[in-house]
């Protein structure tokens, strides 16, 4: 069942929820304990991020599935409540969503398709998704933005500006904030932005073709517009009955997801930057269908991230931490040794294949981050930025590691690796 909820968009309305939203959490962090009370406190912060939709909605999709995102002691009721906002989030009224697609398609929605399921069967941060069917035959999925969404965006985008100016006041100068927020703000930007989000899925079906393991749904790309997006409907099992399968059908999942995430970086030279377990459906025979490539960032290090990679792959510890420090960007001191250090930490998959990514693991891995960025105010002063085009990469540690870590199954990742990498003529 659907629950239509009003999308606050202007700027005051919105800050004031976040800041409600965070006096109440944060209390409730700090001084709950009694199960109840933090279970309606966790409802209530789904409610609230749900209402809000994009980026407040992205915020509670990471919490509900990253370990180490929230304490642990609270970590199973707010990852129950907040899964919900992966596949189920508020929706936006029939008479609007028929508004939307009309106007960007240029065409009554009866001629558009010869049936049309007014409910929608998913709704997330940016749209919410209908089952449909064109005329000749084929079942669709119909992804169309909720109406205002854009200019909620913009209002959060807005709020964070005031926030960054803040971190500049009181950050030592070689933090730039500014840049940091500019690039985040461009990565979400685009995923407002339908068309381009069907050429980056065509590029990503072009890529793994020939996979019997990887299905991307096609596009229609006369049914695309602005703020609408068709394809072809997939089916497949959530991340939580697939955690359920054997050993063996779950070590296949995690090589299939292993090369789909590492082939676009490495080969492809396009992450796909919301490695979130609602873009996957598990089929048969370790089959996956892959979903969802609005947000997708530039590998501006590719050549780099090989090398890197193709160090760990070989075991060698020198090649491997002269080719983190080059991708850093770092100039010694305190933050190049700690920095590579955690990168270190991060290929251990690699280094020690095969490996089980637990969700242990992956909690170290977020408090290393934590960890890292004390070194901002290291005395030697040697902390540097992270270079254009990686300040997303962290969502892949936490996010897709956090998705393996689900499966808890010992791969043999190199190998995976591997195998691709020479496929592709480089290793």
């Amino acid at each position: 069942m659907t629950r239509q909820k009003k999308l606050p968009e202007n700027r005051l309305g919105r800050l004031v929820r976040y800041a409600s939203l965070g006096a109440r959490t944060g209390a409730s962090l700090l001084f709950t304990k009694e199960e109840e009370a933090m279970e309606a406190a966790a409802e209530r912060a789904a409610e609230v991020l749900g209402t809000m939709r994009g980026l407040a909605a992205k915020v509670g999709q990471m919490a509900s599935y990253v370990d180490g995102f929230v304490p642990e002691p609270h970590r199973q009721a707010y990852e129950t409540a907040l899964k919900s906002l992966r596949t189920a989030a508020p929706t936006s009224s029939p008479e609007k969503i028929r508004n939307v697609v009309e106007e960007d398609l240029k065409a009554p929605i009866d001629k558009l398709f010869a049936e049309w399921e007014t409910e929608p069967f998913a709704s997330a941060s940016i749209g919410q998704v209908h089952r449909a069917r064109l005329e000749n035959g084929l079942q669709v999925a119909v992804k169309v933005q909720h109406p205002g969404i854009a200019k909620a965006i913009e209002s959060d985008f807005a709020n964070a500006s005031v926030i960054k100016s803040m971190v500049a006041t009181v950050a030592p100068k070689n933090v730039d904030p500014k840049r940091v927020f500019e690039e985040v703000k461009e990565r979400f930007t685009e995923e407002l932005d339908y068309p381009l989000e069907a050429q980056r899925q065509q590029f990503f079906i072009n890529l793994h073709k020939g996979d019997p393991f990887i299905h991307i749904p096609n596009v229609v790309m006369d049914r695309v517009g602005p703020r609408v997006l068709t394809t072809e409907l997939a089916h497949g099992k959530t991340l939580e009955q697939a955690a359920e399968l054997s050993e063996s059908e779950r070590r296949q999942y995690a090589e299939v997801l292993w090369r789909f995430v590492f082939k676009g970086n490495l080969v492809g030279k396009l992450f796909n930057a919301d490695p979130h377990p609602g873009n996957y459906l598990f089929g048969e025979n370790g089959k996956i269908t892959f979903l969802d490539f609005g947000c997708c960032q530039p590998m501006l290090h590719a050549e780099r991230a090989v090398e890197l990679h193709l160090a760990a792959l070989a075991g060698d510890e020198t090649r491997f931490e002269r080719a983190a420090a080059a991708i850093l960007q770092t100039r010694g001191g305190s933050f190049e040794k700690k920095a590579v250090a955690y990168t270190r930490q991060c290929f251990v998959p690699l280094f020690e294949t095969p490996f089980n990514i637990s969700r242990p693991y992956v909690t170290n891995l977020v408090g290393g981050i934590r960890e890292l960025k004390n070194e901002v105010f290291a005395k030697d002063k040697s902390f540097t930025q992270l270079p254009p085009g990686m300040v997303l990469m962290n969502r892949l540690q936490f996010g897709f590691y956090s998705v393996l870590a689900r499966l808890d199954v010992e791969v043999d990742y190199a190998r995976v690796e591997l195998n691709f990498l020479k496929a592709a003529g480089m290793a």
